[in-house]
């Protein structure tokens, strides 16, 4: 056992923050297999020394990585040297099932060396008692701070918010601005601005960092401050704020309450965490699958995706009857049923797409009662030339293979109707949705295959039973 330790400590002493990751950007194996080896055997001095002093986010990345058994064993075994900020990197199952595990006092101890937006982003997910329990464990000035956070609503800037900065009066000198923050140990660790506010926590400005430090010490702070104008309301959407940060090129935000007084601040790290959360988000809900994560149980991912899988179930069946109403022009003509799947398959290729810029459209705020006329027209036409295009691409597959000019003509036909259906449901029902109050990220698949479906059976079915019994 001791020449496989010695192996071990001799093949790890390579690794550092940079060098854990193989090239794809996953962990690496060889890594993982030692980490792995040292929970086994309880090695706590090779664990503290290639484990513990991982940044968050590589750590994060190892939790998620490792097997479920082996994550608590390795929390257990680094006991007060395990980062707690390693739990805001990873999936909330992850995250409450390490938490669950812990002492409260254990919890209150690493919270209160962490950024209050870190410590927010555990507490939140904890039950009152226990939130109740760990707070109380805390100086009263950091509790007060934490409680004010967690009573926003979620997802709001108010949540992602941090508690910690700096602030000081108008009247003050530069020199008694720049004495304070040499001198104040309660200070953020890193900021950029200074905030300028009144008796009452009122936000009056600004006053960036290079300009305190390029200023005489006995100018003041209000001749050199400028005016907050984007001052980010605590219950705004974290979304929104986002798009502030992305509009303006932010690196912080002040976070005012309903009366204007600076309750916090909003910094870019916390931002661009807000970016990536909501396109993944926007991504599962377009696939129906609501907030499901990679460490979700079988049963929990099930339940996530069931819903609309049943709501597709019935639109699948309305298509399916809408198949029904031509069986026997069907059973006259098989070159239908071979190509029936083509339309209805390219119509559903084309709202899909629609839809997808759509609703991105939508989230960014670049879709709104102004432009979405243009924007409908310019869909109709990107439908209708597709249409045309592909409409005849098929056409002339479709009669070829079939030796029949009327089976390409109807294809054609009923192709061109179900791009142009296609591009309208695309964009219309996202827009009818988000009118409606309903979330078009959640919704507007399952209903644009459904319009696709049905319009292209019933164009193409449609077509082809009139001109056969036509002629």
């Amino acid at each position: 056992m001791s020449n496989i330790d010695d192996d071990r400590s001799e093949e790890a002493t390579a690794y550092d923050g940079s060098d854990i990751y193989a090239d794809d950007g996953s962990v690496r194996s060889d890594f993982l297999m030692h980490v792995g080896a040292a929970i086994a055997d309880r090695d706590t001095i090779y664990l503290r020394q290639h484990v513990a002093g991982l940044h968050a986010s590589e750590l994060g990345d190892l939790l998620e990585a490792i097997q479920p058994e082996q994550r608590l064993a390795l929390v257990s075994l680094l006991g007060k040297e395990f980062d707690l900020a390693a739990l805001t990197e990873v999936d909330e199952a992850i995250r409450l099932d390490i938490v669950e595990h812990l002492p409260n006092e254990q919890i209150a101890e690493a919270i209160g060396e962490m950024d209050s937006d870190d410590a927010v982003y555990i507490l939140e997910d904890l039950d009152q008692e226990d939130q109740e329990e760990i707070l109380a464990k805390l100086p009263f000035t950091e509790r007060v701070r934490l409680r004010r956070s967690l009573d926003y609503p979620e997802s709001t800037a108010g949540r992602r918010m941090q508690t910690e900065f700096v602030a000081v009066p108008p009247f003050w000198t530069v020199g008694q601005t720049i004495d304070y923050m040499r001198e104040d140990e309660d200070l953020p660790d890193s900021f950029t601005q200074i905030f300028v506010i009144d008796p009452t926590f009122k936000l009056l400005g600004t006053v960036d960092l290079d300009r305190v430090l390029r200023t005489k010490r006995s100018i003041k702070v209000d001749a050199i401050m400028r005016d907050t104008s984007h001052a980010i309301p605590a219950e705004m959407d974290q979304e929104e704020a986002a798009q502030l940060f992305e509009q303006y090129d932010l690196l912080s935000a002040a976070v005012v309450d309903d009366n204007d007084r600076l309750v916090g601040v909003l910094t870019i790290d916390d931002v661009v965490d807000v970016i990536q959360e909501e396109a993944e988000e926007d991504l599962l809900r377009l696939s129906g699958v609501g907030d499901e994560e990679l460490s979700d149980s079988v049963a929990e991912a099930s339940r996530s995706r069931v819903p609309w899988l049943f709501i597709n179930s019935m639109t699948a069946c309305i298509s399916a009857s809408v198949i029904g109403l031509f069986d026997a022009t069907i059973q006259q003509i098989v070159a239908l049923a071979i190509l029936m799947p083509i339309v209805a398959g390219m119509g559903g290729n084309a709202g899909s797409q629609t839809m997808t810029v759509t609703v991105r459209a939508l989230a960014t705020r670049g879709l709104d009662i102004h432009n979405a006329p243009r924007i409908i027209r310019r869909e109709a036409g990107v439908g209708l030339l597709n249409g045309m295009i592909f409409g005849t691409f098929i056409g002339l597959v479709a009669g070829l293979w079939f030796q029949d000019p009327n089976i390409g003509g109807i294809i054609a036909t009923a192709m061109l109707i179900n791009m142009m259906a296609a591009a309208l449901a695309g964009i219309m029902i996202p827009l009818l949705l988000e009118k409606s109050g309903a979330d078009p990220a959640v919704s507007s698949a399952v209903f644009v295959t459904a319009v696709t479906d049905i319009t292209g059976f019933f164009s193409f079915l449609g077509i082809a039973t009139w001109w056969f019994h036509v002629t």
